[in-house]
């Protein structure tokens, strides 16, 4: 899963974190999830959360910059994890 993007400042995209292999290993599923968003972008509504997957809506963004996005979970069986997704956004 990559875990690198660029994203135009006018862009308004989905990203989605696939936790279904760590899951698999786990015999787990996703129950709850947060995303979180550093200032300059945002995060538009609340994650879509389905067994595997989560997935947020992002807009903003300054040019020729970089940003850091952090989805936790929590499973039905109460794991907790986190992963990163990084965002550079340029005119596309």
């Amino acid at each position: 899963m990559a875990n690198s993007y660029t994203k135009d400042p006018a862009a308004l995209l989905d990203y989605s974190w696939d936790w279904s292999g760590w899951l698999a290993d786990v015999g787990d599923t996703i129950s709850t999830a947060t995303v979180t968003v550093p200032a300059g972008l945002t995060a538009v509504g609340a994650p879509t959360v389905s067994a595997t997957t989560v997935t947020q809506r992002v807009s903003g963004g300054a040019t020729d910059q970089s940003y850091r996005m952090v989805c936790q979970i929590t499973t039905a069986g109460g794991l907790v994890d986190e992963r990163s997704m990084f965002l550079t956004i340029n005119d596309r």
